[in-house]
């Protein structure tokens, strides 16, 4: 899981705010008077010049085609790294294996939706292999999608050493649901729609009640459920700012099957109840305590400012952490903490993958259907696993311009 938080981190732009600075559900940043996102036309891999016009490596020869994709394969020429651990072989391995799982998906792209997606909206530009990648903080990835400059197109860049790495080279068909999961970033990095902007919320942050490390520790239950019920009073927010719940269907508890809301906010409504429900039993319960001690903990000492679930169409993941960099680290509290604001987002449709840490607790119901008992767990494994200590710049900018529809 811990892969999930920061995975694909482009930097797509900055944002440039002014006045006094507050975190909406989606770890973007809003103020009481101004936000403005800058977008950059190129993405920035470290070691690997960029060509002028796409803003990805170069590439060198026409390419492998795909019988019947708009799209080709392609080899980086840019320089190797010499740590890579890769030969001319390997390097030709992993460019017939992309070839030969694409070409698997192509004659079935009625089984990858997102692949079939970004298909009939030509959303895909390019496929380049490279013998590592990595993002502009050095960071190496599986694969990345960068923009380019032509509106609604992106690169796929997918790393030689990592297919080596994870035993794919030569086995298409094992790369092919991995490959699949990719597309949904392809479709949303292309898409060029309006986003959503956040509503800006108002929050008090110099008297939070935030407590250090310690003297959680040495909380009861109850008073550990006290301080998080004056969180809930000051900023801890349980309700996304977009408000992507309205007027969406819901599940009742164990149930497949969505059903209408009676009233526009009813379905979100419901949701608050629930999140808040989870968390009381996270902050209370001696179980999490000993299982999931970081779930307790920055549930209390301020770090994170949004539990809540949303309705995000575009990402197939069934919970994410987002957590802002470094530079948009806020102070809070009387000592003064500086913290970097930390979002946990429920997809209310989504179903757990089998990599998730919580894939037995949702005995594969969608999000919005678990009970507060199975959402407990759930909220606290995600904390547990993708809460951490440093700056997401490189991702966090693509982040925060996603938006519930």
């Amino acid at each position: 899981m811990i892969h999930r938080l920061t995975q694909y981190g482009l930097q797509s732009g900055r944002l440039i705010a002014s006045c006094r600075a507050v975190v909406g559900a989606f770890g973007a940043v809003a103020v009481m008077c101004s936000v403005l996102f800058v977008p950059e036309t190129r993405a920035n891999h470290q070691g690997h010049p960029a060509h002028p016009e796409t803003g990805t490596p170069p590439v060198a020869g026409e390419g492998r085609e795909i019988s019947g994709a708009p799209f080709r394969v392609f080899l980086s020429t840019g320089p190797a790294v010499s740590d890579s651990g890769l030969d001319a072989a390997d390097l030709d391995a992993a460019v017939q294996t992309v070839v030969d799982a694409l070409t698997i998906m192509m004659q079935h792209r009625a089984n990858y939706p997102r692949f079939d997606e970004s298909l009939a909206k030509q959303a895909l530009k390019q496929v380049v292999i490279e013998p590592v990648v990595v993002n502009d903080e050095g960071k190496a990835f599986p694969f990345l999608v960068a923009r380019t400059k032509e509106p609604g197109r992106v690169t796929l860049l997918i790393s030689a050493s990592a297919l080596k790495a994870k035993g794919h080279l030569n086995h298409p068909d094992a790369l092919i649901p991995v490959l699949a999961r990719e597309f949904q970033w392809v479709v949303s990095k292309a898409d060029t729609a309006p986003k959503a902007k956040a509503v800006s919320v108002e929050r008090e942050l110099q008297t939070a009640p935030i407590r250090t490390d310690e003297e959680i520790a040495g909380l009861s239950a109850e008073e550990r459920a006290r301080l998080l019920q004056q969180l809930f009073d000051a900023y801890l927010r349980t309700v996304d700012d977009q408000k992507s719940l309205d007027g969406q269907p819901l599940y009742e508890v164990g149930s497949r099957t969505p059903i209408p809301p009676t009233h526009t906010d009813s379905t979100t409504k419901l949701y608050d109840i629930r999140i808040r429900e989870a968390l009381q039993k996270i902050v209370r319960e001696p179980y999490f305590l000993e299982q999931t001690p970081k779930a307790v903990r920055n549930l209390l000492n301020g770090k994170i400012w949004n539990v809540t679930y949303v309705k995000i169409d575009q990402r197939d993941w069934a919970t994410r952490t987002r957590v802002l960099s470094e530079e948009k680290a806020v102070v809070v509290g009387e000592r003064r903490q500086r913290i970097q604001p930390a979002a946990i987002l429920i997809n209310v449709h989504r179903i757990a993958s089998s990599d998730d840490p919580f894939y037995r607790d949702t005995q594969g119901l969608p999000m919005g259907a678990l009970s507060a008992d199975q959402l407990a767990r759930v909220i606290a494994l995600e904390i547990q696993h993708n809460i951490q200590e440093k700056s997401l710049s490189g991702h966090t900018a693509q982040d925060a311009l996603t938006t519930p529809r």
